[in-house]
């Protein structure tokens, strides 16, 4: 039996932002760090910090979020490659995400990455998507 961590991440995420929540505190791992690091980059988020309390068997992340007006900017964050059906893509397939205005996070050979950087950068191939978010 395998957990999808990223999935268990988003899922907090989302919860979190439906019960309008100010913040998050999710499980740690480097991947769910690159995550948050790419959403308050992208501006999705107010701000991200990992919590390492002494005696604390493991770490946590905790994830502020951005109101404007009470909504949340973060509308909707949904997982794409999941273990039993990974989703792979070139970067000249990528689509856009409502039309440009949200983002499709990947991760590839040179790390995590948005659609936009992917492009930028002119990877040659692609990666795996991990989720959208607009």
């Amino acid at each position: 039996m395998s957990i999808d961590t990223i999935a268990n991440f988003l899922t907090v995420l989302r919860n979190k932002v439906m019960a309008s929540s100010p913040y998050a505190i999710a499980s740690y791992s480097k991947m769910n760090a690159e995550i948050a690091r790419i959403l308050k980059q992208e501006g999705f988020i107010k701000d991200v910090e990992v919590l390492e309390e002494p005696g604390a068997v493991q770490k946590s992340l905790k994830i502020v979020f951005k109101y404007v007006n009470g909504e949340s900017v973060l509308h909707e964050i949904s997982r794409v490659s999941k273990p039993s059906r990974r989703s792979y893509v070139k970067v000249k397939n990528l689509k856009p995400v409502i039309n440009g205005l949200g983002i499709t996070i990947l991760s590839t050979n040179r790390g995590v990455m948005t659609d936009k950087q992917a492009k930028e950068a002119h990877l040659r191939v692609g990666g795996e998507i991990l989720c959208t978010v607009w």
